[in-house]
Formats: C-alpha cells, structure tokens, sequence
C-alpha cells in the first residue's frame, strides 16, 4: 500500500534537517538549502510513483536532494567545490538510521576515531548535532572563518584516510592541525 500524502509530509518533515544539512554541504548556502529541500518536498507529493515504505520516500529524498544541490550548484556557477561524492556518502551513512557497516563506513569510523580530539569535536558538533557553522564557532569560542578553514582541512584529511584505508589498511591521519 502507497504511502498517504499525509505520511510523505510527516516523514520529510521529521527529516528536514537531516535533508537540509545534506544540501547545504554540497551548496553552502542555507537559503538555498531550504529551497532544494521544499522542491525535493513538492517533489516527492507530485512525482506520481507511489512510495510503498518510508525508507524508500528517505532514501529518494536523500538521492534527490543531492542531485538538486548539484544542479543548483551548475547553475550558479559561483566557485564553490562541493565535498566529493563519495564523503558525502560516508556522512550520510553516519546518518542514516539504521546501522550500516561495510568497508567505507568503517574506514570512516577508523579516521574519525584517528582525527584529534577537537576536531572530531567540530565534526560532531556540526554533523551529528546538526549545528550551523556560526553555533559551531560559537560553542568552541573560534571565529567563523576559523570553524570554516578547519571543516574544511578535516574533510580533505578524512578523505585521505579512508582513500588509505580502503587501498593499504593503514589508517593514517594527517598531521595537520583542524
């Protein structure tokens, strides 16, 4: 039995910031986030394939909000690198639910645990407490450039591990400071 347009709303609803968090990473802007979201929303109420469980609505939503940013991002044109694919996967795995296990996940659970302590800090603060970048630098007392430079070389440093990790299973952190 499809899901009523009632339980779409509710589902996508409950997992608006989950959703809007995973726009934002590719598009870094809020505003946008939010407009990429409610699109995804009319979206998934007029798309005309009915959905049969929740976790199918969540995992379309997840997949189509991702495409939406990038193609917001290809119209925009404004510079911005959005994080690789495949880190975007691994944080939206974290952020799933439901456990999930397999190679990637693991290497990047092995490189979080490898990260330095504040910056596994930054990263729960922002991903896995859904903060915004300016509650961030205010909860750690850094500037929000600061909060931004360090997000950033972490990502790069969390890439490199589990690249690592996957190719040699020896995780190695990079030694340099978030």
């Amino acid at each position: 039995m499809a899901l009523s347009q009632e339980i779409i709303v509710r589902v996508l609803f409950a997992a608006r910031s989950r959703l809007s968090a995973a726009a934002w990473l590719v598009v870094r802007d809020a505003q946008a986030a939010e407009d990429i979201f409610q699109n995804v929303s009319v979206k998934a109420l007029t798309k005309g394939v009915p959905f049969e469980q929740e976790a199918q609505l969540l995992s379309w939503a997840h997949v189509t909000v991702r495409h939406e940013a990038i193609d917001w991002l290809r119209r925009q044109r404004t510079g911005l690198v959005p994080l690789e694919v495949d880190v975007l996967e691994l944080l939206e795995a974290e952020w799933a639910a439901e456990p999930t296990s397999g190679p990637r996940v693991d290497a990047l659970r092995e490189c979080l645990e490898l990260a330095p302590a504040e910056g596994r800090r930054l990263l729960e603060l922002r991903y896995f407490e859904g903060r915004q970048c300016e509650e961030v630098a205010r909860a750690t007392g850094l500037g929000l450039e600061a909060v931004y430079q360090r997000l950033s070389r972490l990502h790069r440093a969390l890439k490199t591990c589990i690249e690592r990790r996957l190719t040699t299973d020896e995780a190695t952190f990079s030694s340099a400071p978030p």
